[in-house]
């Protein structure tokens, strides 16, 4: 059987049938996700019967394991991360507001999958905001504007000591193993807009909250035209929810959308593995 490739219908994603992502991998199979992978961003693949060998293997073949600060891996394993809530856990939902996987890198990673363990019967949709047709619709002058900009990023917001994933979350009891560091107030800046290295497509890269600043700008005016533009970054009409299934793979591109979780699981367990695509050569 094909692959057999069924577009969402929203901004982007597309769900993908037919392959079995559990054994071998051929170069034509590869090839077909990748070109799917870069038309429509984020795709789902359904009915797979993988574990960790097939993830990784999967993961490889996309383009190797990328870095993953301030996770710790599951046991066995040095490239996957639980993603993972108890049923009866008070912790704040993990990853709630949008942002592109790891831009605080010098080499954020090119993609991120997420492989459904154990998947509640209801909530836990994931959102998907499409970067490249957020910048798309955006006046000339616009544009423009924003690609003259130098984007400065850190993780110190979310994983220092100090920060929402730090030392306070620990004792709140989160499940996740995340393991916050004061290297997360280091910075590395990036062009607010980048071409995609595969498509050359323009994309807003990332978002308030990763970043924490704009090259040049006064503070106050960078974190004003940040908060702005993230709101259109987020439009409805740039938007994708994708609803979990078992047995399922999602796969997206972190150079062309951003993310964020959603809860409404309370009571159940919710867990899936999660690996890195490395940045582009």
């Amino acid at each position: 059987m094909s692959m057999i490739v069924e577009p969402s219908g929203q901004a982007c994603g597309a769900t993908i049938r037919g392959v079995d992502l559990s054994g071998k991998l051929d170069d034509a199979l590869i090839t077909d996700v990748r070109s799917a992978w870069l038309t429509h961003r984020v795709l789902a693949f359904a009915d797979q019967s993988m574990d960790d060998d097939a993830l990784e293997r999967f993961t490889l073949a996309m383009g190797g394991f990328g870095e993953d600060p301030f996770f710790d891996p599951i046991p066995g394993r040095g490239n996957i991360a639980a993603i993972l809530r108890e049923p009866d856990e008070k912790a704040p939902l993990f990853a709630e507001n949008w942002h592109s996987d790891w831009s605080f890198l010098s080499h954020p990673p090119a993609g991120t999958c997420l492989l459904a363990i154990e998947i509640p019967p209801v909530g836990g949709d994931t959102l998907f905001a499409d970067q490249i047709a957020a910048f798309a619709a955006l006046s000339d002058e616009r544009k423009d504007q924003l690609r003259a900009l130098t984007a400065i990023h850190s993780a110190k917001l979310a994983y220092a000591p100090d920060g929402t994933y730090g030392e306070k979350d620990a004792a709140a009891g989160r499940s996740m193993a995340i393991r916050p560091d004061e290297s997360a107030n280091a910075m590395q800046t990036h062009p607010l807009i980048q071409a995609h290295p595969e498509t050359g497509e323009e994309a807003i890269f990332s978002t308030l909250g990763y970043i924490i600043g704009i090259e040049g700008m006064a503070q106050a005016e960078a974190i004003a035209l940040l908060s702005e533009l993230a709101q259109w970054q987020s439009r409805d009409e740039f938007v994708y929810r994708h609803h979990w299934e078992p047995d399922m793979l999602v796969l997206w591109d972190n150079r062309s959308v951003l993310h964020k979780a959603t809860g409404g699981y309370e009571g159940h367990r919710r867990e899936l593995h999660r690996t890195t695509i490395a940045a582009t050569p």
